[in-house]
């Protein structure tokens, strides 16, 4: 293989360098530190969920938390991947592949909201910079209260 000096990306890669497709290739897209915490911090309080779980057996997306019975669904956002409008700043290479994908994800971000409280479901977003024990405290609330008053 080549070193990164001498690697060029092909024709209409998303890569712009050897080293960057490793660095975007290791970006876990589960299982991050901060959903680590928060799921931490829910369980201490006695609360048990799906992890990576798809809320909806037909739609093709999964909840970083899923709470079936209660039907809460709970997505730790990325600021970079989900455009957080206090910490996105625009990458310097290959900006318009980059920007456009972050649009896309978001876009996709707010129909996944729409199709799943079209079903029924409670959508909590959380940014990951938001502290893990405040998103914990208000995830552990709603499960309750939905578990309590019978919203299923």
């Amino acid at each position: 293989m080549p070193d990164d000096s001498e690697w060029t990306a092909p024709e209409g890669s998303w890569a712009s360098s050897a080293a960057r497709r490793r660095n975007m290739q290791a970006i876990r897209s589960r299982d991050t530190k901060p959903e680590q915490r928060i799921r931490r911090l829910v369980h201490a309080q006695g609360l048990r969920y799906r992890v990576s779980a798809r809320p909806l057996p037909d739609l093709r997306r999964t909840a970083d938390m899923v709470f079936r019975p209660a039907k809460v669904a709970v997505f730790i956002d990325g600021c970079y991947w989900h455009g957080c409008p206090e910490h996105y700043v625009p990458p310097r290479t290959n900006s318009g592949y980059w920007s456009e994908k972050v649009t896309r994800n978001v876009t996709r971000d707010r129909d996944t909201d729409q199709q799943l409280t079209s079903a029924g479901w409670l959508v909590l977003r959380f940014w990951e910079h938001e502290p893990a024990e405040l998103c914990a405290d208000k995830i552990a609330t709603t499960v309750i209260q939905r578990r309590f008053s019978g919203r299923n």
